[in-house]
């Protein structure tokens, strides 16, 4: 009975931190750099991928979801990775559009729309400027927003948990330009490191706790 009682007081604590643990790096914010883009090039820029290196991991690809900004390789700055449908997007509340969106990029990893044509029908989602451009008018990619658009609005919400967006945070960038937005799938993001501070709170927390549910199995005995 007392072995059990611990083992059970072991599940408690590991569940308590893993709960405290995830809801911390729920919003994480991590420094980005763009490494390099794929070579895709349409309408005069490039499209997806763009490989960036995460709080200084291996490079990942990520897709633009902002045509009006504008990044150059080797630039830096920090973002804040949210959930898709989180409503904390560069783009605010245009949670259909978002929907779309990962619709989209899902299709362009999987093969069924084109790089090229996929990646403007994302910027078309948020920018008239993309809208207008001649390429984003000849390749079809209106067409694909609308059919998107429709299926966003009736999948269920659980397609897109696996979809973050990368948000920049205003002023962080070491070049002139403005970040752009990016949308990743499924990602591997590093976790920061927790800074001691925290830590030393947490660890105080939960040896209180400890003792608590300790002293209440204790008279239950």
């Amino acid at each position: 009975m007392r072995l059990l009682r611990s083992a059970r007081f072991f599940l408690f604590i590991l569940a308590i931190f893993s709960m405290c643990a995830g809801a911390a790096f729920a919003n994480s914010t991590v420094d980005m750099q763009l490494v390099s883009v794929g070579g895709n090039n349409a309408g005069g820029v490039y499209t997806y991928p763009y490989n960036f290196s995460i709080n200084g991991g291996a490079p990942i690809p990520l897709i633009c979801d902002t045509y009006d900004n504008e990044v150059t390789i080797g630039e830096t700055w920090k973002a804040q990775v949210v959930g898709l449908q989180s409503g904390d997007g560069l783009f605010g509340n245009q949670l259909l559009d978002y929907r779309a969106a990962a619709l989209i990029f899902n299709s362009i990893l999987n093969g069924t729309v084109n790089v090229n044509v996929g990646n403007f029908a994302i910027w078309g989602l948020f920018s008239s400027n993309a809208q207008g451009s001649s390429y984003f008018q000849s390749s079809g990619a209106g067409a694909i927003d609308e059919q998107y658009l429709a299926w966003a609005g009736s999948a269920p919400n659980s397609v897109f948990r696996d979809f973050v967006l990368y948000v920049p945070v205003a002023g962080t960038q070491s070049a002139n330009g403005t970040p752009q937005e990016y949308v990743a799938f499924a990602p591997v993001i590093p976790e920061p490191v927790p800074e001691p501070g925290s830590m030393v709170l947490f660890g105080t927390g939960m040896i209180s706790l400890a003792g608590l549910v300790h002293r209440k199995f204790k008279k239950q005995s």
